[in-house]
């Protein structure tokens, strides 16, 4: 299996990570980015607790972390999405470049957040089926 190096000229892809208050906004927001485009892909990891200082009082909450695919190409409107999709006041976004990694999965995940792609996949009749070979 080949992969790429951070050395490589291939569009960069990005994990932007945040935390959702529950499974329903988190099926929410994975649908609504992996379905405009925006993501390739959406991970709705397991329930975890978060301990953070708010408003200046110690507090602790469960959430649902999201791991999401994207590119820097698409992060800005992905970015802006998820701000209005978020319910908290002030959500956790956090990108990391991703310097590297599987050449076929890097392109599957350009090819998937490709603009036109975004735009053909609100027509698609595929849009809202589950696929049969997850790249996640």
């Amino acid at each position: 299996m080949k992969t790429l190096s951070p050395s490589s000229n291939k569009p960069g892809g990005l994990l932007v990570l945040t935390n959702v208050p529950d499974q329903q906004c988190a099926d929410k927001i994975a649908r609504e980015l992996v379905q405009s485009g925006l993501a390739a892909c959406v991970n709705q990891l397991a329930a975890c607790v978060s301990t953070y200082r708010w408003q200046g009082k110690l507090e602790q909450a469960e959430e649902i972390p999201l791991l999401i695919k994207t590119t820097t190409a698409r992060y800005a409107e992905l970015e802006a999405r998820l701000q209005a999709l978020h319910p908290y006041e002030l959500p956790e976004i956090i990108h990391v470049s991703i310097s590297g990694g599987s050449e076929a999965y890097l392109t599957w995940l350009v090819q998937e957040t490709a603009s036109q792609k975004a735009s053909s996949l609100e027509h698609s009749p595929q849009a809202n089926s589950s696929p049969q070979d997850p790249q996640a």
